[in-house]
């Protein structure tokens, strides 16, 4: 029986070195909040005068021309939407597949080369991506039938190649994570190996694949340069159609980054740009959400339990 005179084991056995890691680790923690707190506190200042100033119809209309104090954020969101759904789609299925390559198929001596030759692809400055991407993928874009180089698809290869060491890197330790004992226990009862990956690794390392996916999503929305230098900068909606991505386009980090310069502090123009940035910020938090709920969801179901909802309310149980 523990008594106050005879704490558990566990309270008597804490080293001083471990109370001060976790004190560390609080701080970064809290820091790491308040931090991220600030940054919305001074787009919310600069910024909110963006959605009081101008109707909302105007402000999500469909041109933007400063000049003549016109401020549609139809187009950047539209090419901002574009771009990203791009890199997805590309960016997606080739990390996942590369990660599945390095983590479960290729041998020991080749994953020692590949490894740190992708990691070194993510330190390569954006705006050397956006020279290249400028110099040699546009003419070749424009040369396949599209009216310019400079186009939304452009940006979306371009972002999918600097998503892709993100994806896998995060992917492949996602991969790595799983129990030798899962892949052991599938095959001792006949399952190929195409099968355990499939089967029992994936769904295993679905949480992971999800940050890794959701964190690639935030490296393309969060891009700027490199952006800046290969959609065309034209702040139009492109017509419906699989032409639409082949058509110049204007991201909303890609306007911050060419008009904030340009502006004089404290005027209309200024408040919109930091609204931009605030809506940015918000789609980040909603993706960061969406991934965390996620994660949570199918962590659940992993540990065995069925999640079901209890009298109609938002709240889970485990039956």
């Amino acid at each position: 029986m523990t008594t106050a005179q005879n704490p558990p084991p566990t309270a008597r056995s804490r080293r001083p070195s471990e109370v001060v890691i976790e004190a560390l680790i609080l701080l970064a923690g809290v820091s790491a909040i308040i931090i991220v707190a600030l940054i919305f506190f001074f787009l919310l200042r600069e910024g909110i005068n963006t959605f009081l100033d101008i109707p909302l119809r105007q402000l999500f209309g469909t041109r933007w021309y400063p000049i003549e104090d016109q401020y549609g954020l139809l187009p950047l969101l539209v090419g901002t939407f574009l771009v990203t759904i791009g890199a997805v789609i590309i960016a997606v299925p080739l990390g996942i597949v590369a990660a599945i390559y390095l983590g479960e198929i290729a041998p020991t001596w080749l994953r020692e080369i590949l490894k740190p030759l992708i990691e070194i692809l993510a330190g390569i400055p954006s705006i050397v991506l956006g020279f290249l991407g400028w110099v040699a993928l546009a003419p070749i874009i424009q040369n396949l039938g599209a009216p310019t180089g400079l186009t939304a698809f452009t940006g979306s290869l371009l972002l999918a190649y600097m998503s892709l060491p993100t994806i896998i890197s995060i992917s492949e330790d996602a991969l790595y994570a799983v129990p030798k004992e899962y892949r052991d226990g599938s095959l001792a009862i006949g399952a190929t190996q195409w099968q355990t990956i499939w089967r029992v690794v994936l769904p295993a390392a679905r949480s992971g694949l999800v940050i890794a996916v959701m964190l690639g999503i935030g490296r393309v929305i969060g891009e700027t340069m490199a952006v800046l230098m290969v959609t065309g900068n034209a702040a139009n909606i492109p017509n419906f159609g699989l032409s639409m991505f082949f058509s110049p386009v204007r991201t909303m980090t890609a306007t911050i980054a060419a008009e904030m310069g340009e502006v004089a502090q404290g005027s209309l123009h200024y408040n919109v740009l930091f609204g931009i940035g605030l809506i940015l910020f918000l789609i980040t938090f909603a993706v960061n959400w969406l991934a965390a709920r996620l994660v949570g969801v199918n962590g659940a179901r992993r540990r065995g339990g069925h999640l079901c909802p209890a009298n109609k309310a938002r709240s889970w149980r485990w039956p």
